[in-house]
């Protein structure tokens, strides 16, 4: 085989450490962002935050919607999430008692201060469902052998205030020496199903029903009937079969609501008001306000860091001749990073107001009036490319006088109607729930019907799309709608 030497020309693209930065700031959060900024402010001596800028307010913006943050999501525990089960592995030799720490340790409030000293009260974190009921458990006069056990039971609920272990299970977790049998464990159950809240320590959503039954008065109207339902007719109930239901308890219609009313009041979840979920808020990036008749966008000023090169710094690098290549690399740095920042909220900017100008209908009209959009529609209109679009309405946020929503909700498929046009499936989310919230109870809309009701109005959806959107709105099926 002959070797040779040949060249080539050829053309490929290079991202500079300036665009990867750009590209970077682009896709992320307002929150990200801070973050981002704080390690940049924490490495570079020469990049600082211009706190004269942040003192400054904007005094020709016009007055915004009332509240300047809202609650973006609430992390909610899965219902089936478990905490685990404790027990004191280090035993002492000989001792066959178990010992197992349950309670918060006290302490004493404490008199006057002798120095005279104001001693502030702090605020306490409410307490967790296992707190609480460890603080009852302290209260009651039981053996340190049935208190252990009634703890043991304690860690084995989940946020919801249920047992998702059997008995036997928790037996089994246990030393075989202890010897501990199935009724000491049911008694154990039936004082943790005697704490409050009322229908702590079920095993199951009937178990939960029953215990909060049971702890009703006795002269409460047709408690007997709801116990009968919960016990044998849990299922006949969700499923709204009332025919079957009024036949299985002999009664008329007032009564069967009656009892339907008794037990939807119940609460399913007894240990959620314990519950410690998260709490997120958003900043909005843009504002959108109506202003001589022409909706118009502006940046928030408040989710703009107010970034400068510290100047100070930089002309002593001027003036030295001998200036080291790390600190010119971080003044570019510090340069680059102002104008990305910069650019960033300049983009943010053009997209949103493209993105107003297109749906000032739905800010006139509500979510019916929506019209479909691509993000393709967009890149054309700004000449950006559609990824860039794309990272812009990411996890941005525009705050409108009817809400705030994040960029990536004025997108949306379109519909085929009659006339030949297209209507956005925001457009018909929301005409689904107005025809929802309007049917008669007794007899809900189906599917169907939903679909050929939109089909009335010139909207050509399937059955099957329909039922998509219903589900995605978190509306339950029309059986499971119906009502007496």
């Amino acid at each position: 085989m002959k070797h040779s030497l040949q060249l080539r020309l050829s053309q490929h693209l290079t991202l500079t450490p300036q665009l990867q930065l750009s590209i970077r700031l682009l896709q992320l959060s307002t929150q990200e962002l801070d973050q981002e900024i704080e390690g940049f402010l924490r490495d570079n001596p020469l990049l600082e935050r211009d706190e004269a800028m942040s003192d400054m307010t904007d005094n020709t913006a016009p007055p915004l919607p009332p509240r300047t943050e809202y609650e973006r999501e609430q992390a909610a525990a899965p219902a089936d999430a478990t905490s685990s089960a404790t027990t004191d592995a280090d035993q002492p030799e000989g001792d066959m008692s178990l010992e197992l720490s349950y309670g918060s340790e006290s302490r004493g409030s404490g008199g006057d201060d002798e120095d005279g000293d104001y001693q502030p009260q702090v605020a306490t974190d409410a307490p967790t469902l296992r707190e609480h009921l460890l603080g009852q458990l302290a209260l009651l006069n039981l053996s340190d052998r049935d208190r252990t056990l009634v703890a043991l039971l304690i860690d084995t609920l989940n946020e919801d205030g249920y047992i998702t272990q059997s008995l036997d299970d928790v037996r089994d977790m246990l030393p075989a020496e202890l010897s501990v049998d199935d009724e000491e464990l049911n008694i154990a159950l039936r004082h943790l199903q005697n704490f409050d809240p009322v229908g702590v320590g079920a095993r199951s959503l009937a178990e939960c029903l029953l215990l909060q039954l049971s702890a009703l008065p006795g002269a409460t109207p047709f408690c007997d009937k709801a116990i009968a339902v919960v016990t044998h007719h849990l299922d006949a109930l969700a499923s709204r079969d009332y025919v079957k239901l009024k036949r299985a308890l002999r009664c008329d219609e007032g009564s069967l609501r009656a009892v339907q009313k008794l037990i939807t009041n119940l609460n399913p979840r007894p240990g959620r008001e314990f519950a410690t979920d998260e709490v997120r808020y958003v900043i909005p990036d843009v504002n959108v306000i109506k202003n001589k008749g022409l909706w118009v966008v502006s940046l928030n000023r408040d989710a703009m860091p107010k970034l400068r090169v510290n100047r100070m710094y930089a002309d002593i690098l001027g003036r030295s001749r001998g200036s080291s290549q790390q600190m010119s690399g971080q003044l570019q740095e510090a340069k680059w990073l102002i104008k990305n920042v910069q650019q960033r909220f300049d983009t943010i900017l053009r997209v949103s107001q493209a993105i107003v100008d297109r749906q000032r209908n739905f800010l006139e009209h509500g979510a019916v009036a929506m019209r479909p959009l691509v993000l393709r529609e967009i890149a054309e209109t700004l000449e950006l490319h559609e990824s860039t679009v794309s990272r812009v309405t990411t996890n941005k946020y525009m705050r409108t006088p009817r809400g705030i929503f994040e960029l990536k909700f004025f997108f949306g498929s379109h519909v085929g109607t009659d006339a030949g046009g297209s209507a956005s499936s925001t457009a018909i989310r929301a005409l689904i729930k107005q025809l929802v919230s309007a049917e008669d109870s007794r007899k809900p809309l189906s599917d169907s019907q939903l679909s050929n009701i939109l089909g009335q109005q010139g909207m050509v959806v399937a059955r099957r799309t329909v039922a998509k959107y219903r589900e995605s709105l978190q509306i339950l099926p029309g059986n499971l709608r119906k009502t007496l």
